[in-house]
């Protein structure tokens, strides 16, 4: 089973470098991430630059992970030189691979010897389909919309025809596994375009399936009463419940939804799913460890769970009822990280818009610490132990993992 796990990588996404040191700490074996605007996320991502290129990779290198930059919009003529450019800032910098779905894209990264994974924006759905851009990419995520038996038998093809990548070994196959979904044929939607003349396939979607909408009959005028406004917001994928079958299936790289998102969601999405293919190949995946991975996941974003998704079967029917996040807790910025004592492991935070009591949850967060979780035991005011900090103060409290001058304080509290 050590084996087996060891074919199995875990892919978190990361928009900061938070988020991309969170996802380090929580145990990813990969990451992906965009520069400039040629990505899927280049509106609502605070993505990275060219020049952030070499940082990555270092970073990536010396954690032992992969590094993935997505590449993965409609490319347009005018767009050559800068494709080329990210390219081969990508090539110079040794990033592992890029994520692709145009043609420009994968011919160029080829040319230059730089490594292609294709993009579920390609909707790959059959067997010949992955047969063909084997030529072209060592790594092929599948559309979003297949079921497991279609992904299991697409495996299944792979291995028995010996489907080969570019570097001689089999294609590997990958998936989502947990996060956002879109209402248009793997994330091909026009709806932001023909409203706003923003383009979702050039990463600038305004989301107009996620507000609410009423329905009026323009003959008589009628508006007719539907139970949920939001009828084009769909929940968020989630597998915790059954990553056993995914496992199971063949796949082989398995990717967290999520490059705009918070550093605190990509460090507790990635642990639980880090901890639920340990469990399985442990021998350890259960019920019970599934209801309370199911219960920190619903602690950071969410829309809603659509437990199964496509994969199971169902049809997109399960709509997030309203605005936003679902999350049952919520971080409220509370200070700033003054000073930090290694050897007797205590952190000095400026308290600036919020008090602080013993027991509190927080959440530490930084560029190079990336997420500290822990539970306030004590306070220190002025050298005398307190109960409640108020705002304004200098607090000491243990921290047992460094922190960094400037890292961010927050709370975290139950959602009202």
């Amino acid at each position: 089973m050590a084996s087996l796990r060891s074919q199995i990588e875990l892919m978190a996404p990361a928009g900061s470098y938070e988020s991309l040191m969170a996802a380090i700490k929580a145990g990813a074996d990969s990451i992906y991430f965009g520069v400039e605007q040629l990505n899927m996320r280049s509106r609502s991502a605070n993505n990275f630059t060219l020049e952030d290129l070499k940082k990555i990779a270092t970073i990536c290198k010396k954690n032992k992970i992969k590094s993935y930059l997505t590449l993965n919009t409609i490319v347009y003529d005018y767009d050559f030189n800068l494709m080329k450019k990210i390219c081969d800032s990508a090539k110079k910098s040794r990033i592992s691979a890029v994520i692709a779905c145009d043609m420009a894209v994968i011919n160029y990264a080829r040319s230059i010897n730089l490594v292609v994974n294709m993009s579920t924006q390609t909707n790959i759905s059959n067997i010949e389909a992955v047969k063909f851009y084997s030529q072209f990419a060592d790594v092929i995520v599948l559309a979003r919309e297949l079921n497991l038996g279609q992904i299991r038998n697409i495996c299944k093809e792979i291995n028995e025809q010996k489907i080969k990548g570019p570097s001689g070994e089999l294609v590997k196959v990958e998936i989502f596994i947990h996060g956002a979904l879109c209402v248009a044929v793997s994330g091909k939607c026009y709806m932001s375009l023909a409203t706003y003349n923003a383009s979702a396939n050039r990463g600038a979607c305004l989301q107009n399936c996620r507000r609410s909408y009423k329905l009026i009959d323009d003959e008589t005028g009628d508006e007719l009463k539907v139970e949920n406004k939001y009828i084009m917001s769909p929940k968020d994928l989630c597998t915790i419940g059954f990553m056993d079958k995914i496992l199971e299936s063949g796949v082989s790289v398995l990717k967290i939804e999520g490059r705009a998102r918070k550093e605190d969601y990509v460090y507790t999405v990635v642990r639980v799913y880090r901890e639920a293919i340990d469990s399985y190949f442990n021998g350890e995946y259960t019920k019970e460890k599934i209801k309370e991975w199911n219960k920190r996941l619903e602690a950071v974003y969410n829309r809603g769970f659509w437990q199964g998704g496509y994969y199971l079967g169902k049809k997109l029917g399960e709509w997030s009822g309203g605005y936003g996040s679902q999350a049952k807790e919520e971080k409220t910025f509370i200070g700033q990280a003054k000073n930090y004592f290694k050897k007797s492991k205590i952190a000095v935070f400026d308290l600036i818009s919020d008090s602080l009591k013993v027991g509190d949850k927080i959440l530490i967060t930084g560029s190079t610490t990336g997420v500290i979780e822990s539970n306030v035991e004590s306070i220190y005011v002025d050298d005398k132990a307190v109960i409640i900090a108020k705002k304004g103060d200098e607090i000491s409290i243990l921290i047992k993992e460094r922190v960094r001058k400037k890292d961010k304080l927050y709370v975290i509290r139950e959602r009202k």
